[in-house]
């Protein structure tokens, strides 16, 4: 099987990445197209790996302002050449879906959400990222022309396959397409309770993620400001200036950590604080996947995964009077570390390989059958 991936952007090692990596190690002799590769943004992920990029990498500012050049991205993702493969496999949340191949090449997407910024409010697009005054007055016009060329280049995918049904039903509302479900992969064996023993929990609770506005940081700083609770927060991004000057005296910042620190934080937390929506929340179920509850905003996939007073506390708002109400509530409660690591045993990573690959091989054999 002749087969490669793409990528949409290789900037930042988050979810999407991790999915991309269980990818390679299905089929480790695959090529990755992408449409800018930031290598040290990487820290060291796919460096053996052979990435193709488009002439947007060779251009000032795009490694690290690619947000910026939003008319710009169709036709660098337009530019590749899958004529040699039997079957591309796009890992896409926005343009990587959008890539053009022949009829005899499968084209499946793993997608991770449609494009939220075209589809959802690019108003609050040029909010989350603060853009330069110029950028954000051409935004919304920019805005016009990638949604018709996002809801094209749909048209252009052979198979869709989201990362929950959250996802699903907003392929279905934006693109009128079907879509298989297929989790994604949370890495279980490394992320998990301790055995044999009690772990003793910190004073401490958790937030981890990029710095950025709609992972309402904000509201739970000023909800660990008024309960003096001490947070800490993992991750770096745009919006650290912004939050270093909200927070009180209890809120830390440890900026980025490897995944073994990160295991060590997640298990020594009372919980962690998830108020924002989320297309999966690969974050929240690797800090279940450790027995550890959330506290958690009621939105996008994650009620899906958590069940409220064994596996944390909800809140229905997103502010942070909400969440002072539901840490104050979580308090008085008692979780079993072990029922909560077996809910989410389900989205192991050999799972999740197991299945996109056997998705792969029928979908490119019913594919054949058809062009035959």
């Amino acid at each position: 099987m002749r087969i490669a991936f793409v990528h949409d952007y290789l900037v930042q090692h988050g979810g999407a990445e991790r999915v991309l990596e269980c990818f390679c190690e299905i089929f480790p002799y695959a090529p990755i197209y992408t449409i800018v590769h930031n290598k040290q943004a990487m820290h060291g992920a796919f460096e053996d790996k052979r990435i193709y990029t488009s002439y947007l990498q060779k251009m000032p500012f795009t490694k690290n302002w690619h947000r910026i050049f939003p008319l710009l991205m169709p036709p660098a993702i337009e530019q590749f050449d899958f004529s040699a493969y039997d079957v591309v496999v796009s890992d896409s949340s926005s343009y990587a879906k959008g890539i053009i191949t022949r009829p005899e090449t499968l084209h499946i997407c793993y997608m991770h959400t449609p494009m939220r910024y075209a589809w959802d409010d690019c108003q609050k697009y040029t909010r989350d990222f603060y853009f330069p005054r110029f950028v954000k007055s051409m935004i919304p016009f920019a805005m016009n022309y990638i949604r018709l060329w996002d809801k094209v280049s749909a048209d252009r995918v052979d198979v869709f396959v989201a990362n929950s049904n959250f996802v699903a039903n907003r392929i279905r509302k934006y693109y009128r397409k079907e879509a298989l479900v297929v989790h994604p992969p949370v890495d279980t064996k490394r992320f998990s309770p301790v055995i044999g023993g009690v772990q003793e929990n910190k004073p401490y609770f958790l937030m981890v993620g990029r710095l950025i506005a709609y992972k309402r940081h904000d509201i739970t700083i000023k909800a660990f400001n008024e309960l003096g609770l001490t947070l800490k927060i993992i991750g770096r991004g745009p919006e650290m200036k912004r939050l270093k000057k909200m927070a009180g005296p209890t809120i830390e910042f440890l900026g980025r950590v490897d995944d073994d620190e990160l295991k060590e934080y997640y298990l020594n937390c009372q919980g962690l604080v998830f108020p924002q929506e989320e297309d999966f929340g690969i974050v929240a179920m690797e800090a279940l996947a450790c027995g550890k509850p959330l506290v958690a905003f009621q939105g996008g996939d994650i009620p899906e995964h958590m069940e409220d007073k064994t596996m944390g506390v909800f809140f229905q708002e997103q502010t942070s009077q909400a969440i002072v109400e539901a840490v104050k509530k979580f308090q008085t409660m008692s979780f079993d570390p072990q029922y909560i690591s077996n809910k989410v045993q389900k989205f192991n990573r050999e799972i999740f390989k197991s299945r996109m690959k056997e998705i792969i091989e029928n979908k490119l054999r019913e594919h054949i059958t058809r062009n035959a």
